[in-house]
């Protein structure tokens, strides 16, 4: 791959987000995405961080407004920074949950999609997914950052057993 042709030392999001992976015996709670970014693709459920939220605050409301079900003691296990052509720069926050309270319900956002850990469709998930997703789910906690051209990585580092330490430049 070619040079990042982003300058991560003075990097800024315009979006800050929040990605939440629910695992339980073998399997992993997934959503159909029917609005927003992302729309048409597979991904965990989560959103937008609203001013004066935190992550974690945020990827439990998103759970509660997309699915219906409120994650219990979710811990973050990454941070992804994307720059991309047609969408805004997002610095997303991942986190890992094994309990819920509710039950995963359609909404106009997402319809819920139980998958086994093997059987999960890379083919319909954001590029990405593929080069930190697995390792997380298997208990590494990650950070990467992505410059996407359209949907196609053209440049990507990704760190598995390491969170940001320096916030989400990850120096």
């Amino acid at each position: 791959m070619n040079e990042s042709r982003t300058d991560w030392q003075t990097w800024e999001p315009v979006i800050r987000a929040t990605l939440m992976f629910i695992v339980q015996d073998g399997r992993v709670l997934l959503i159909d995405k029917l609005t927003g970014i992302g729309k048409g693709k597979v991904n965990g459920p989560g959103g937008k961080i609203d001013p004066g939220e935190t992550a974690e605050e945020a990827v439990i409301r998103e759970c509660q407004e997309e699915l219906h079900i409120t994650p219990l003691d979710p811990e973050k296990m990454g941070e992804l920074c994307f720059t991309m052509t047609d969408i805004p720069d997002i610095h997303c926050h991942v986190f890992m949950a094994t309990e819920f309270t509710g039950d995963p319900a359609p909404t106009r956002e997402a319809n819920p999609l139980w998958k086994k850990i093997s059987e999960i469709p890379y083919d319909k998930m954001w590029e990405d997914d593929r080069y930190w997703l697995p390792q997380m789910l298997d208990g590494q906690k990650f950070f990467g950052r992505f410059d996407f051209e359209a949907e196609t990585i053209k440049w990507m580092d990704v760190n598995l057993n390491k969170l940001a330490t320096k916030g989400w430049l990850g120096d």
